[in-house]
């Protein structure tokens, strides 16, 4: 374990082995480091916040602060932030507010550019990449393997299926199936991911089912929840996750294939 003689590791906080914490770093008495975490410098790791083991994060990143929400009144709350994620300059990442279950969390082996933002009672997978400047507002959801291009914004509550891809300067208002695919601002569903179910080593076969798939739900008869559900028999696991996640709690309409 290192910590430089500038920081700051307030009574309380407890570091695992390996653990190196940068110049003029400033750690919570509350704060979990697990084993082999490296706070670049001018790291901030605040409130009831754990970062897995192996996990980098640059200079400035702010971590476990209080969230960006008039409703929060100071109950303990807190931040999860799994194994071997790189959170670049300038990230913040908010603890969770009682509305919203008290907890945000963030999954294993992420890519946080510079400038993201995730914001509090979040929900985020595995290998998960937000670009630079992405911001996930309130109670977001991304599914595992999800990639979010820069500068796009995704509105409270949205849930985005696992393996989507969203395109730079996107705005997203609505839910995106699995493996969904948004190009760019108010865009509607274009397709889905082909590059990210490729580099996922999926088979052919797979593949070709789900390209069945979003064509029925883009030229099927019935509400798009309607053509969903038709798909929830469907032999390959993709595509009943498909179904199952439009069958899924959500305050938000879907965008839907064109």
């Amino acid at each position: 374990m290192s910590v430089h003689p500038t920081a700051i590791v307030e009574p309380g906080a407890r570091l695992g082995e390996g653990v190196r914490v940068g110049p003029f770093c400033v750690v919570g008495p509350e704060v979990v480091l697990e084993d082999g975490v490296e706070l670049r410098s001018h790291v901030v790791v605040a409130g009831d916040t754990v970062l897995g083991a192996g996990t980098v994060v640059w200079p400035f990143a702010v971590l476990g602060e209080a969230p960006q929400d008039l409703k929060f009144a100071g109950e303990r709350t807190s931040l999860r932030i799994g194994p071997r994620n790189r959170i670049r300059e300038h990230v913040t990442m908010n603890v969770g507010t009682a509305g919203g279950g008290g907890v945000t969390r963030v999954g294993a082996d992420g890519l946080f550019m510079a400038g993201s933002h995730v914001a509090h009672d979040c929900r985020v997978g595995d290998r998960v990449v937000l670009a630079n400047c992405v911001a996930l507002a309130g109670h977001v959801s991304l599914g595992d393997d999800v990639v979010v291009g820069g500068l796009s914004g995704i509105h409270q509550f949205v849930r985005v299926g696992r393996g989507a891809m969203i395109g730079g300067l996107a705005r997203v208002t609505q839910d995106v199936i699995p493996y969904g695919l948004v190009s760019d601002d108010r865009s509607p569903l274009v397709g889905l991911n082909l590059v990210g179910l490729k580099r996922r080593g999926l088979a052919r076969e797979e593949v070709a089912a789900l390209r069945a798939a979003f064509a029925a739900l883009r030229d099927g008869d019935g509400a798009f929840q309607e053509r969903a559900a038709r798909l929830a028999s469907a032999p390959h696991a993709t595509v009943r996750e498909i179904a199952a996640f439009v069958a899924g709690a959500s305050g938000r309409q879907f965008l839907v294939p064109t």
